[in-house]
């Protein structure tokens, strides 16, 4: 391959495609490359697909709250093979669509690995090209597993393909993919274990909000080990045998899956960064502020492949790739802003954040008021039976902004958008008060919860 580009792209998730779209159309010679299926891990193996699944756990859920109420639940049952086929009538089409769009921009669509041969000079299946500018954009993948029959545990791409769904289900790790993964099988039919080396789940969440959401998913069968690290995963007499240490104790689970749920790392090991002078870290590449890379000016990074300071959520690296796309584009050094970037873990319900945590707060100097509420008992949720919700709101008495909220319950992940956008445009309370919401909805909780 002889081709010469202004800018190769490497990674087809959101990111990289919004990357390769905007320059394209701006008519820089461009080429976009992945090993796999263009779309990304968010579209395709995760936060779509997941969500997805997730519906069929919120109609279970909806309806065992409203038994006595209204609803007679027996029966409802969840056809797994159905909801699988349902998830790929959306996943199957978004490949072809990408490229599709990415072509009629102008970019060129590559597959196969990359790897770079020299600061400018990237070859893929062993065939060469040059390009003045690059973006890695190739997202993360699960992190190494320590112990020994790691072979035998899945990931998460693995349990969104699973055409049937065991009954004994053992999670790894305590952070999103094992909570969320956890309340969609346990309402599906199955027996659910979550096991976390820490003492505290969820990390990045408020701890007093994820306690209700850890008792919440205990009222529906999820059973979490705290402070448990896994020895060895091997054959057992139906299905693995997990050893595992608990509290300083031996001990062992039974299970016919386990699933990786132990974080992910940035995907940069076929890149040879090194042959780019391409300074990296486990974080990721190593950037500047506006996301270029140390050492290689013509090298930026967006998304989890870049140690930027940006959450790794897909809306974050789509943006992070925008910016990085208009410095290359511009020969700027324009700043991604974070303010107001909202994340949740779409478990049943929702635990939703934004903003600092109460003890991040605390640690920074903040005049602190925190406006900590009970709202199971609000007509929004006592309308559908739910029997757990409540919200941290943190407010900087001097300026009567808010610098984190924190929701647990129905709809939350909705509702922390607008919490989002006050913190972003600087809102006071008061202003956010003031705003006349449709009524009777979530959204027009929000004036009482302030």
């Amino acid at each position: 391959m002889s081709d010469r580009f202004d800018l190769t792209v490497i990674g087809a998730g959101m990111a990289g495609i919004a990357a390769a779209n905007k320059a394209a159309a701006a008519g820089w010679r461009t080429a976009i490359i992945d090993e796999l299926p263009y779309g990304g891990t968010c579209a395709l193996r995760g936060c779509d697909p997941k969500k997805i699944l997730r519906r069929t756990a919120e109609i279970v859920d909806a309806a065992r709250l409203m038994a006595g109420k209204g609803i007679d639940p027996n029966g409802l049952a969840v056809n797994w093979r159905d909801l699988m086929a349902h998830k790929r009538g959306f996943t199957a089409p978004v490949p072809p669509r990408m490229e599709d769009q990415l072509s009629t921009n102008g970019a060129h669509t590559l597959h196969g690995t990359a790897t770079f041969l020299s600061p400018a000079t990237l070859a893929v299946n062993g065939e060469a090209f040059e390009s003045r500018r690059f973006l890695v954009a190739t997202g993360a993948r699960p992190r190494p597993l320590d112990f020994a029959g790691a072979e035998h545990v899945i990931d998460s791409t693995a349990f969104l393909e699973l055409d049937d769904l065991p009954d004994r289900i053992v999670f790894i790790g305590g952070g999103f993919v094992s909570f969320e993964f956890a309340h969609i099988a346990a309402r599906a039919g199955a027996t659910v274990t979550i096991l976390d080396r820490g003492s505290r789940p969820l990390k990045a969440f408020d701890p007093d909000l994820v306690e209700l959401l850890v008792a919440r998913g205990a009222a529906i069968g999820i059973k979490l080990h705290r402070n448990t690290s896994v020895d060895r995963v091997s054959a057992g007499p139906s299905g693995w045998r997990l050893d595992i240490v608990s509290d300083g104790q031996a001990d062992t689970v039974a299970a016919d899956l386990v699933v990786h749920g132990a974080g992910r790392r940035p995907d940069l090991d076929s890149l040879d960064l090194d042959a780019a002078n391409v300074a990296y870290s486990e974080r990721g590449v190593t950037v500047s502020p506006h996301l270029q890379s140390t050492s290689n000016d013509a090298v930026f990074a967006a998304g989890d492949a870049a140690d930027s300071p940006g959450m790794p959520l897909t809306p974050v690296a789509m943006f992070e790739a925008k910016v990085a796309t208009s410095n290359l584009l511009n020969d700027t050094t324009r700043v991604p802003d974070y303010r107001g970037v909202p994340t949740a873990v779409f478990t049943v319900p929702e635990l939703a954040r934004v903003g600092q945590l109460e003890e991040e707060a605390r640690a920074s100097g903040v005049d602190l008021d925190v406006r900590h509420t009970d709202t199971s008992g609000w007509y929004s949720n006592y309308r559908i039976g739910e029997p757990t919700a409540a919200v941290k709101i943190l407010i900087d008495r001097a300026t009567d902004t808010i610098v984190g909220a924190h929701m647990f319950g129905p709809e939350y992940g909705e509702l922390i958008n607008i919490v989002g956008l006050a913190i972003k445009l600087g809102l006071t309370t008061r202003q956010l008060k003031s705003m006349t919401a449709a009524y009777p909805t979530t959204g027009s909780d929000l004036g009482s919860m302030l």
